[in-house]
């Protein structure tokens, strides 16, 4: 997918939300585990009750890779009824992956042929040579984990290396990638006051923004420090609306969350235009 197609769907939506399709067994609903499928009936249920509201979704690999063959086979069906049903939505592939040659070609492969995501998330720590190998795949996109919303991201991201913080050389080095123009970044809504110096150095890729919502981060904030006029941002809600509800209206608890939270970005977005 390209990227002034995202930017469409956007406006079009009136939305920057992506929703975390974080499926975790032991909180779904206890009606679904009499499923065949119950990943997939789950992740169904909640992209039928959200795709109004939302330009992307974001399955984390973990939830998957944790129940084995039966979860990488939900996976697929996800990928295949999101691809099949709304192709025009962006889907990323949260997966951390970041290693070497033609191991991180395997990696791209399985998730951009295999699977058809339109990007995946990359730790960027061994540096070019494990970052290129993703970015050679035309119409995907890399995002690379620049400063994330952990308490353990002052462990090494905020170190200052010669008097530049580790994060702020790692945006600033990615720049000279061959094919930089189809990296996106992870930054934390919890780290949104850091944004306005990540826009001076990126001002105007697109920012994959976690922790709004469960983790407190603020949608506000985040659009002040880090909204471009081409909005630049995807806004992740996982939590707050997979689990809005555990009962049997977990999806109409899940459309009215994405719904509120859409109905917040709208505002945000007609100060574009003002």
């Amino acid at each position: 997918m390209k990227i002034e197609q995202l930017i469409s769907k956007i406006h079009q939506k009136k939305s920057f939300l992506c929703v975390g399709l974080d499926t975790d067994l032991e909180k779904i609903p206890k009606h679904l585990l009499k499923e065949e499928d119950p990943i997939f009936a789950f992740n169904k249920a909640i992209i039928d009750a959200t795709h109004p509201y939302c330009v992307a979704y974001k399955p984390n690999i973990a939830f998957y890779e944790a129940y084995g063959l039966q979860g990488w086979n939900s996976l697929e069906r996800t990928m295949a009824y999101l691809n099949e049903k709304h192709p025009e939505i962006f889907t990323i592939a949260d997966a951390k992956r970041g290693d070497i040659g033609n191991t991180s070609t395997r990696y791209a492969k399985a998730f951009f042929e295999a699977l058809s995501f339109d990007s995946i998330t990359i730790a960027p720590y061994m540096g070019k040579d494990s970052v290129e190998p993703f970015l050679e795949f035309e119409g995907k996109h890399t995002i690379l984990l620049a400063l994330t919303s952990n308490e353990g991201a002052f462990d090494f991201q905020t170190k200052e290396i010669e008097g530049v913080e580790l994060y702020k050389e790692v945006l600033k080095v990615s720049k000279t990638y061959k094919n930089a123009e189809r990296l996106m970044y992870v930054v934390g809504a919890t780290k949104a006051t850091y944004l306005k110096e990540i826009r001076e150095i990126i001002p105007e890729s697109f920012l994959l923004v976690p922790g709004v919502g469960a983790q407190g981060g603020s949608l506000q904030e985040v659009c002040a420090y880090g909204m471009t006029k081409n909005v630049g941002l995807l806004v992740n809600s996982s939590r707050g609306i997979l689990y809005a509800s555990t009962g049997d209206d977990f999806a109409e608890a899940a459309t009215k969350e994405a719904q509120k939270i859409q109905a917040e970005m709208e505002v945000e977005l007609e100060k574009i235009h003002n």
